[in-house]
C-alpha cells in the first residue's frame, strides 16, 4: 500500500493482493517505522459511511470505504473511489482510493502485484 498526501489530499494506492484483503477481511494497513514511534496507515471496510472518509489518530490515518462498493472490486474494472469530505472547520479534504497499476517508467520499485497498467496494452496497438 502507498499514500501520497500533498496540502489537504490524500492518495491510497493498493495492489492486487491488498485490494482482494480489503474486500474478503475487510482491512489493509502498514506501518513506517522510525527511531521514535511507527506511523500507521489503514484502510477499513465499514457499514457506517457511505463514502470515502478518513480520520487522524495518534499513530496515523485510517481511511474508511462503503463496504457494499468492495464487493467485487477486485474483480471489476473500477480503478478507485474519490470523494470529497467536509471537514468540522469547513476545509475539505480530498480523498483518493486506486489499484496500483506498472508504472510505465522504468522504477526501482517492486511493482510485481500491481495491476497491469491498460496504458500497456493501448501502447501495444
Amino acid at each position: 500500500m502507498k499514500i501520497r498526501i500533498k496540502g489537504n489530499s490524500v492518495r491510497f494506492r493498493l495492489t492486487q493482493t491488498e485490494v482482494r484483503a480489503i474486500c474478503e477481511r475487510d482491512m489493509v494497513r502498514e506501518k513506517t517505522q522510525f527511531n521514535e514511534a511507527h506511523f500507521v496507515y489503514a484502510v477499513k471496510a465499514s457499514n457506517q459511511h457511505d463514502n470515502l472518509q478518513a480520520s487522524f489518530f495518534d499513530q496515523g490515518i485510517i481511511l474508511f470505504v462503503p463496504k457494499d462498493t468492495l464487493t467485487d472490486w477486485y474483480t471489476n474494472d473500477q480503478v478507485g473511489f474519490y470523494h470529497t469530505q467536509i471537514l468540522n472547520n469547513g476545509q475539505k479534504l480530498e480523498l483518493t482510493l486506486e489499484k496500483d497499476f506498472v508504472c510505465l517508467d522504468d522504477r526501482a520499485e517492486d511493482e510485481t502485484d500491481n495491476y497491469p497498467n491498460p496504458r500497456l496494452a493501448e501502447n501495444a496497438d
